[in-house]
């Protein structure tokens, strides 16, 4: 079980001293939602997990799933003085920070889908969801704002589990050698770090000092995809993303379209 003394003792001298609060509870309904409810009370950088959520949340109003005991559901509140403008990228930062904490615990073989997905490479079949990021602002556009920082990790899926996903899905029992997860504490120590480094770093350079490390783990990049939204459908190939993290879609016709939403599948021949 997740228990907060253990995660504490596990993290990192820096993180640790600017960590905020640190929480795990049984059950609630979605650690984002407890953390909005308490707005200005929650001390920057607080972290909420939970053993389960009844009503866990991922992008677009979609459910994440979160049975008891298996996976890490936190959430991270990050307040930021330059306001919401300033927080372009954020998403696709999480993910590379997701994914710097699977490399400090001897993890690899995963990469990101544009926006918010961190996708498994491994597997059967291949691409499977790997982690869910969910970020949601709240604040001025030019002033105080603040980011609750979502994440659903999946350590360990059953049969079961993954039928009910209803897309491909892949935990981190398959991307280890011997098939057995990292220990849930140590595992929620090494997110936790990763996103408070991670996200000092995001207040001082922005999406800039993560575009070099998103673009070597980008799935998207030179795959044929069809992308749809509020603006119609089309195809074309992914060409990376922009210093805002907008994605680069190169059309038919060579120009390039530059993407801020939408849903985004690869073209299989």
């Amino acid at each position: 079980m997740l228990d907060v003394a253990q995660i504490r003792a596990a993290l990192p001298r820096s993180p640790a001293r600017s960590l905020g609060a640190l929480e795990v509870h049984w059950e609630l309904d979605s650690t984002s939602s407890e953390l909005q409810r308490r707005g200005v009370q929650a001390p920057d950088l607080s972290v909420l997990l939970a053993e389960t959520q009844s009503a866990g949340r991922g992008r677009r109003g979609r459910s994440w799933l979160s049975p008891p005991g298996l996976n890490l559901y936190l959430s991270c509140l990050k307040r930021f003085e330059s306001g919401v403008a300033a927080t372009s990228g954020l998403s696709l930062a999480i993910g590379v920070i997701v994914l710097r904490a699977l490399e400090q615990l001897g993890l690899t073989g995963a990469g990101l889908k544009w926006p918010n997905d961190v996708l498994a490479m491994a597997g059967n079949p291949p691409g499977g969801k790997l982690a869910g990021i969910l970020v949601e602002l709240s604040g001025e556009y030019q002033g105080p704002c603040a980011a609750v920082i979502g994440i659903g990790l999946n350590l360990r899926l059953t049969p079961a589990l993954c039928e009910q996903a209803g897309q491909p899905a892949c935990d981190l029992a398959t991307l280890s050698a011997d098939g057995t997860p990292p220990e849930r504490n140590r595992a929620a120590a090494a997110l936790i770090a990763a996103l408070v480094d991670g996200l000092r770093q995001f207040e001082r350079d922005g999406f800039a000092g993560f575009g070099a490390d998103y673009a070597r783990h980008d799935l998207l990049h030179g795959q044929p995809l069809h992308l749809s939204g509020a603006l119609g459908s089309f195809d074309g190939v992914g060409a990376g993303v922009d210093g805002r993290g907008a994605l680069q879609v190169r059309l038919a016709d060579g120009s390039v379209r530059r993407v801020d939403s939408a849903d985004v599948t690869v073209r299989r021949a």
